[in-house]
């Protein structure tokens, strides 16, 4: 009875990484206007992917404890597609404080991140942490 509810056990949670998002995890962002950079992290929320700022860097790579956005949702509604494309969702610039309509596209441990408004775009590419 034991090595069943072990099994049962161990069954349980590989399928529940089985179903785990590539794209969930921790990301770095480029850096902004200021040289500056975050730590993003991708997640569900609901039947799409968001992303929440987790920490924040200045231009020379230290902590920065006391960024007022730690904790905002930067990604939210992005919806999985074939191949490793998620679109469908937005996109908020802290270093602009604009919002775009977003897409990602996901290679590896490499995801392109771009945003437009109207004809106004900007991309970056974000590297996995974790």
């Amino acid at each position: 009875m034991k090595k069943l509810c072990f099994a049962a056990t161990m069954a349980m949670m590989t399928t529940g990484a089985a179903f785990a998002d590539p794209v969930e995890g921790l990301w770095k962002t480029e850096p902004g206007d200021t040289g500056g950079y975050l730590y993003v992290t991708m997640a569900k929320c609901g039947d799409a992917i968001c992303g929440t700022i987790k920490q924040a860097f200045k231009a020379s790579g230290v902590n920065s404890d006391g960024y007022e956005h730690l904790g905002k949702r930067m990604i939210w509604d992005m919806k999985t597609k074939s191949g490793g494309a998620y679109s469908g969702g937005k996109i908020w610039a802290p270093d602009r404080d604009k919002t775009y309509k977003s897409k990602l596209q996901l290679n590896g441990d490499t995801m392109e991140v771009s945003g437009c408004v109207l004809v106004v775009c900007r991309d970056q590419n974000w590297t996995r942490v974790k």
